[in-house]
């Protein structure tokens, strides 16, 4: 294959043909940028940080014996890099660059991955849309005048149109399972803890969790692989190994996936219901075993959420204050105004509504009310999902409720931009892994995307019944040497 192709393969072919000596890291990044990059990225804007000569570097002193050796990785702009700056797409973090790597960057190096820039992203990871970023949006290649999704929208779209492979993104209430749906890949929000958080900027700590995206379950597997385990820098983490995924190509025999569709009786699109469907016949044709359930996964879910979510953020986001480093306005008499002049011209004004809620639900007089309500609700929802999983293996339900909205649609409207994760938060909130996946394109050729929810540590059947998903329940494309076809956009 030309170079000019090389763009197109999965991360699993390169990183062989890479350790096979066939390919240099190097050709896969000029690729990359030599391919679709410079023709997209110009209307798509996923990237926000890049320069060539680091890219190169990078390249060349990446391993060739990794299983992700050469394979070109983007990361969302809230992971912690020595040779890329680290902003969170917010003006109050202009330039800044961190003196370590976050503990899943510095284990994509030593497996072979080649860093080639960050992805946009909504400032401080608060958003639905990537369209609350200090950098301006980013546009869903798949049609320039609707979202990629949020928070790690620039991260779902630079896969979607071939820039990587592989990215990484961070998924606090769906972030990474949602722009997955809109943009047509598949996406992994893992069992909190089995990756670190060590070096991930915090939005809300007791949700935050390092996500995959690629064009392949394999290369999800793959990363996530390599990612996941212990580490004495995260408190977080998880203890002990994390679960084998290598037989994500095991097939499906016996499975049993939960069928809840009282939770999409209205109010979701109807061709993402009929995706569903096609979804639950595909996965009995390839030997799994439908399961109708009545799921209530807390009828106060997205108010439990927020409040919980903010209430982290306010905390969390205190320490940018212009004191210590960041943003410090240059107009400032004493310590207060330094405060308020520089946190209210560094953070955009979704960051402060967050903030401002947050500080709300934990003051004096309204912890009871709002917060301590807030975490009984979060317990009856993981509870909630344990009763479900004890009759089933996985939950087969929506990513998102819609297709992607058009630009500007939600923005000035808060409350049905926080509806968007309808589907995606009680993962967040129960600790769970979830994994989305593509499925086909609607009518308008727009991606249509399935969500897949599992039990702490449920990964390895999570990936086998997205890898049934993914070759339409055909067991005898199951094997990893099958690849599947991948949607890639049209320019509209």
């Amino acid at each position: 294959m030309s170079a000019n192709g090389l763009w197109r393969e999965s991360a699993a072919a390169l990183a062989a043909r890479v350790r096979a000596g066939e390919l240099d890291a190097r050709d896969l990044v000029r690729a990359a940028w030599d391919g679709p990059g410079a023709e997209w990225e110009a209307d798509v804007h996923a990237v926000v940080h890049t320069d060539p000569v680091q890219r190169e570097s990078n390249a060349a002193a990446a391993p060739r014996t990794g299983a992700l050796a050469g394979v070109p990785v983007l990361l969302k702009d809230n992971l912690c890099t020595t040779d890329f700056p680290t902003t969170c797409c917010s003006r109050i973090l202009a330039g800044y660059r961190p003196p370590y790597d976050a503990t899943v960057v510095e284990r994509l190096r030593a497996a072979g991955a080649v860093v080639v820039g960050k992805a946009n992203m909504d400032e401080f990871a608060m958003g639905s849309s990537t369209e609350y970023s200090c950098a301006g949006p980013t546009r869903n290649p798949h049609d320039l005048t609707r979202v990629p999704g949020g928070s790690s929208g620039g991260a779902a779209a630079a896969v979607a149109y071939g820039l990587v492979p592989v990215a990484l993104g961070s998924d606090t209430g769906g972030s990474v399972r949602q722009p997955a749906a809109f943009c047509g890949v598949v996406g992994l929000k893992p069992t909190y803890g089995r990756l670190s958080r060590y070096g991930l900027v915090a939005f809300g700590s007791s949700l935050d969790q390092v996500g995959v995206l690629a064009r392949h379950v394999e290369d999800v597997a793959i990363t996530y692989g390599v990612l996941a385990g212990p580490d004495p820098f995260d408190a977080t983490s998880r203890p002990g190994p994390a679960p084998d995924v290598t037989g994500f190509d095991a097939g499906v025999e016996g499975l049993r996936f939960g069928w809840p569709a009282n939770l999409w009786q209205a109010g979701v699109d109807a061709e993402i219901v009929a995706g569903l469907e096609r979804s639950a016949v595909a996965l009995e044709r390839a030997g799994a075993v439908r399961v109708p359930i009545t799921f209530l996964p807390g009828e106060y879910g997205i108010a439990a959420y927020y409040l919980v979510a903010t209430a982290e953020a306010s905390s969390n986001l205190a320490r940018f204050d212009g004191v210590r480093y960041g943003f410090r306005h240059p107009e400032s008499d004493d310590v207060f105004s330094l405060q308020t002049r520089t946190r209210s011209a560094g953070f955009g004004a979704e960051v402060q509504r967050r903030i401002l809620l947050g500080t709300y639900a934990l003051s004096s007089g309204y912890y009871d009310a709002y917060y301590l309500k807030a975490q009984r609700a979060r317990t009856r929802i993981r509870r909630e999902f344990a009763a479900a999983f004890a009759q089933c293996d996985a939950l087969l339900m929506p990513a998102t409720p819609t297709l992607p909205f058009r630009l500007g649609e939600k923005s000035d409207d808060p409350v049905a931009m926080y509806l968007s994760d309808l589907f995606t938060i009680g993962a967040n909130l129960a600790g769970i892994p979830g994994l989305t996946v593509p499925v086909g394109l609607s009518a308008d050729r727009l991606p249509l995307a399935v969500q897949l929810l599992g039990p702490e540590d449920g990964e390895p059947q999570l990936l086998r019944l997205g890898r049934a998903l993914e070759v339409g329940g055909d067991r005898s494309r199951l094997t990893r040497e099958h690849r599947t076809e991948v949607a890639w956009p049209s320019r509209r």
